[in-house]
């Protein structure tokens, strides 16, 4: 899944268009819920050293929250970061490159989009 696919899927299935709120960084997107304002993904397009890889190249993630419960197994997992500029035990950076499946990515974003939700 590219972010096009991801920001179709939000807006197909959430009704959620993405923002753009920071000058600085016209690239960085960010969904939030209609209601509480509250960010359920953000979009940024990053090097990979701000992930802790030592590769030169930069990289298009989606930051995405789940239960801290979940990190240490997720973060085995193949693209599954600990999150870039995000608190680490809620967050979790993924890559949009095609090394985490679509199926999985739309599961990760329905457990942070219900995480982020209103009470």
């Amino acid at each position: 899944m590219n972010r096009t696919e991801l920001a179709k899927h939000v807006l197909d299935k959430y009704s959620v268009v993405g923002e753009r709120p920071w000058q600085k960084y016209p690239s960085y997107e960010v969904f939030r819920h209609n209601d509480n304002k509250k960010w359920f993904a953000v979009v940024m397009r990053i090097p990979m050293s701000k992930l802790g890889v030592l590769e030169n190249r930069e990289v298009n993630v989606v930051n995405l929250k789940c239960t801290p419960e979940v990190l240490d197994e997720l973060w085995q997992e193949e693209g599954i970061y600990p999150a870039y500029h995000m608190n680490k035990e809620h967050w979790i950076s993924v890559l949009l490159d095609g090394s985490v499946s679509p199926e999985a990515i739309k599961t990760l974003l329905d457990v942070s989009y219900n995480a982020t939700k209103k009470k």
